[in-house]
């Protein structure tokens, strides 16, 4: 079946986008799903175990990540037997909960080397679009996710171009058309969503007031703020709050959203399961801002280890609404999410009417699954 579906949409895809199509696509607002969305990130390296994926308390699945080689989205670099058998399994979660939906991320920190060269063409979109809808057939899915680190800027150490800015745009425009002829065959709605830059840098050279309008919803990073190398300062990499009005926090990259011209109903907000350590640090108020040397990071897993362990002491940013671990005989500071802090986004989420939460990673959790249970309580229905 899938071989007739692909045959049919590539006849219709070489009729409809012979020529840039000037046809506006429908708002989507309408068929968004009123419950708030929970969606997280599975890393495929990490491998997919299904009886550890607590798939009733998650709307989405994003599979990371797909690469772009050659202007077209192809399976991770010697990853294809695997990848194709972590989708069948993802897939198979349905079962427990058919409203399930599974995308494929495709670029992420590393693999957004091909985006700028990918799509600066008519023609050359087209290609990349293709290849998009046909791995999306291929593995059954219901979406794509684009998380494009990022559109105009170098992320790790990308070729980028000015031109990204709008060819960003236009990508999406293509793919929007391409999954509602590729839904017009059998009746369903494909989403296309994209993972958003939480700093202002990334807005300023975009236009997703205008890339929206071919989204579903848009997962915004908000987290990352600080990093081990960017700085010998301590900080929160994930807070909802700051008192600097031109710092990083998961409230500003919300607001400078909105002024981008995204509405709230359409932006997911970020969660990440893990943390960030420097080690070395000032003891001034409890290693908080202070200098040190960057460290490894750590899963929320380990984390919580760390917890039950008396030398490190958490402590709670009440103007942050973020928590840390400080310890005092080895000088280590730790960031990260709690049940704490996600309660507090979630009544964020809730008060502003957005879309709901995104996390990265699944794997990151607790076996007991601390955190997914966390944002799942607290932005489930009554």
């Amino acid at each position: 079946m899938d071989n007739i579906k692909r045959s049919i949409f590539f006849f219709l895809f070489i009729g409809v986008f012979s020529c840039d199509s000037k046809n506006q696509t429908v708002s989507l607002t309408e068929t968004l799903n009123p419950r708030y969305k929970i969606i997280g990130y599975i890393a495929g390296w990490n491998g997919v175990d299904t009886s550890k994926i607590d798939a009733i308390k998650l709307t989405h699945i994003n599979y990371a990540f797909a690469n772009v080689i050659g202007g077209k989205v192809v399976e991770g670099e010697g990853r294809e037997k695997e990848d194709k058998e972590n989708l069948v399994k993802l897939n198979s979660l349905k079962s427990r909960n058919p409203d399930l939906k599974i995308l494929i991320s495709i670029g992420g920190w590393t693999w957004s080397k091909g985006f700028s060269d990918a799509v600066p063409t008519q023609k050359s979109r087209k290609l990349f679009t293709a290849s998009a809808i046909d791995y999306l057939i291929r593995h059954d899915l219901d979406g794509l996710d684009f998380d494009w680190e990022y559109p105009a800027l170098p992320g790790d150490n990308n070729p980028y171009r000015p031109e990204d800015k709008e060819n960003f745009v236009l990508m999406l425009k293509s793919v929007r058309e391409a999954l509602d002829s590729l839904g017009n065959l059998d009746n369903t709605h494909y989403l296309s969503t994209i993972a958003s830059g939480g700093f202002k840098e990334y807005l300023d050279v975009n236009d997703l007031g205008q890339a929206q309008k071919y989204l579903d919803f848009i997962n915004i990073m908000t987290y990352d703020y600080i990093v081990q190398s960017s700085k010998d300062t301590t900080g929160h990499h994930a807070n909802l709050h700051t008192a600097d009005p031109n710092g990083r926090s998961s409230e500003n990259a919300v607001i400078e959203h909105i002024a981008a011209g995204v509405p709230f109903e359409k932006l997911v907000m970020g969660m990440a399961f893990y943390g960030r350590s420097w080690m070395d640090v000032n003891s001034e108020n409890n290693g908080l801002f202070q200098f040190g040397k960057g460290a490894k990071s750590y899963s929320y897993s380990a984390i919580s280890d760390l917890i039950k362990d008396s030398s490190y002491v958490r402590h709670w940013d009440e103007n942050a609404k973020a928590p840390y671990l400080w310890n005092e005989k080895e000088r280590i500071f730790v960031t990260f999410e709690d049940a704490q802090s996600i309660a507090e986004k979630a009544m964020f989420i809730k008060k502003h009417k957005m879309a709901g939460a995104m996390f990265c990673e699944y794997s990151e959790d607790t076996e007991e699954h601390t955190l997914l249970n966390a944002v799942f309580e607290n932005l489930k229905l009554p």
